[in-house]
């Protein structure tokens, strides 16, 4: 048998036209706003100044990455971030995989639209709304949750959360869940929807229980969504969160607690205005994100699923 000749890639270019036109916009809008920004990080290496731009300003070498690394503030921020992404990660990232699994198993329709409507649409508020509910819940003065405490008998007086560091990780994680846990969940509850239902009935007739066919078929079967997702949780792990942390860390007894790379690189450089620090630190960040994000797709290519 004569094997066919694969046409050259013009020819299939061509043959496609319209779906490549489809995707120019597309291929025009990321080169724009994220490619041809990255000259900037130029200024990593310079003594940035805003009047002699990229090409006048002087060239500095590594003296800002330097500066970072022997600054007071590292230890500081490289903590925060890692700590406070670790626990999103571990909190955060099963959590919609149980709601899925849990909703899956609902088989009263008109409720299971209820519970994802309700559950994912707090994703589509701003974190400027969110933060504003979690400041009025946490409240001294009229705090929903010191007035129930208080009924209750569990504290004597108000407490005031968002200034006691011991309280604002177990804050921004529980807030971050809250308002992401059911937008995830959509993707997981389309995979499972993928799942062969014959798997189910032939289980159901050998005797096994729903929590067998959740671990013996379900969870198997959308491990490869779970793994990508878990690749990219890992990629991301320096992203600890930006505008959360920078609306409800706003108090400085919680600098020590609440500042992360993102915001630390916000304050330095958009506050302080020192361009080159701060775009040394972000520099720093994505080499690292990008050593993550390569070394979890290495180990999920070993165990049979990868992003490449």
């Amino acid at each position: 048998m004569i094997a066919r000749r694969e046409k050259p890639l013009w020819r299939r270019f061509l043959s496609q036209w319209q779906v490549q036109l489809m995707i120019f916009p597309a291929l025009v809008f990321i080169l724009v706003f994220n490619y041809f920004p990255m000259y900037g990080v130029l200024m990593a290496f310079q003594d940035y100044s805003l009047f002699k731009g990229f090409f006048g300003s002087p060239w500095a070498g590594f003296k800002h990455f330097e500066m970072f690394f022997n600054s007071p503030d590292f230890y500081r921020v490289i903590r925060n971030t890692i700590v406070i992404s670790l626990l999103k990660l571990v909190i955060n990232f099963p959590a919609p995989i149980l709601l899925a699994l849990m909703l899956n198993e609902v088989r009263n329709m008109a409720f299971k639209k209820i519970i994802q409507t309700i559950s994912y649409l707090p994703h589509f508020l701003s974190w400027v709304i969110v933060s504003g509910f979690t400041i009025s819940i946490l409240s001294v003065d009229n705090g929903s949750l010191n007035i129930s405490l208080q009924a209750l008998g569990l504290i004597d007086k108000p407490i005031n959360f968002l200034s006691l560091p011991e309280y604002f990780w177990g804050i921004i994680v529980t807030t971050n869940l809250w308002k992401e846990i059911g937008f995830a969940t959509i993707v997981y509850l389309a995979a499972i929807a993928g799942v062969n239902p014959s798997l189910y009935e032939a289980a159901s007739i050998d005797g096994a229980s729903k929590f067998k066919q959740i671990f013996l078929i379900t969870l198997p079967s959308i491990t490869p969504v779970i793994v990508i997702f878990l690749i990219l949780n890992i990629g991301s792990l320096l992203n600890a969160g930006f505008d959360d942390l920078l609306l409800l860390g706003r108090s400085a007894m919680l600098r020590d607690v609440a500042e992360v790379i993102d915001t630390y690189a916000y304050r330095i450089g958009i506050i302080n205005n020192r361009f080159s620090y701060a775009a040394a630190v972000g520099l720093f960040k994505a080499i690292i994100s990008v050593g993550l994000l390569t070394m979890a797709n290495y180990l999920a290519r070993r165990a049979g699923t990868s992003l490449w």
